[in-house]
């Protein structure tokens, strides 16, 4: 082994730059993590067309699909705002 090694300071050199590039690894782990999203959330559009489906099968009342329409509607118009379109 050589003698640098068996030096106290140097010894500490080494674990010091060990947990530094470990942390380093963490940091960049837990970044690309989160920069990741945890889940698609359908958009409006997406939603209005399953609900739309759901009550041409009968399985929503018209009650149902309009509650629903008018309460994605809010949502849709800012999705479209957000998306440069006009509506």
């Amino acid at each position: 082994m050589p003698e640098i090694l068996q030096d106290p300071v140097a010894e500490w050199v080494l674990w010091g730059a060990g947990l530094a590039m470990a942390v380093a690894i963490a940091i960049y782990v837990i970044g690309r993590i989160r920069a990741e999203p945890a889940q698609h959330e359908p958009t409006a559009s997406e939603l209005i067309s399953k609900f739309r489906e759901l009550h041409s099968r009968g399985e929503l009342s018209d009650a149902e699909f309009r509650t629903i329409k008018t309460t994605l509607a809010a949502r849709l118009d800012e999705e479209l705002k957000d998306n440069g379109e006009k509506g």
